[in-house]
């Protein structure tokens, strides 16, 4: 299982910010799109993650100034990323070790999708439903 199957399911939508937008615009579209994270780009190029986690942490440090302050002041860098030939294992794996919940998939040099720890966990979860279903069916007419 890859990557690329995930996406195939979901999409390849990705929405994004750059560095230069405030805190509260990128915060806003976040809400707007019910989305908790996403890539900051400086044209074609990924430089980091822009997530909730961001937000909470530039309102700890700089109280309510945050909502002013550019995305790049606060955003995660470099972004960890994952391609579209990685398993689903190997992402879900990273995810756990680093403490993150989104990955951008990146193809020669270029985004092609966001895939999140609950998208990954879903998957993996449809899987074991279907092997489940496959095993009782064969089960029930051996």
């Amino acid at each position: 299982m890859t990557i690329a199957a995930i996406l195939g399911n979901k999409g390849r939508e990705v929405i994004s910010v750059t560095a230069h937008q405030s805190v509260m615009e990128a915060a806003s579209l976040l809400a707007q799109r019910r989305v908790g994270a996403v890539p900051v780009m400086d044209g074609p190029s990924v430089v980091g993650i822009f997530s909730e986690r961001d937000v909470i942490h530039a309102l700890e440090s700089h109280g309510a100034d945050a909502l002013t302050r550019k995305v790049g002041d606060v955003m995660t860098a470099p972004a960890i990323t994952v391609s579209s030939g990685d398993s689903v294992m190997g992402a879900l794996s990273l995810m756990t070790r680093r403490r993150i919940r989104h990955l951008p998939v990146i193809e020669a040099g270029r985004i092609i999708g966001v895939v999140s720890i609950g998208d990954l966990v879903k998957y993996r979860i449809d899987r074991i439903e279907a092997d489940a279903a496959a095993m009782r069916d064969y089960i029930q007419t051996a």
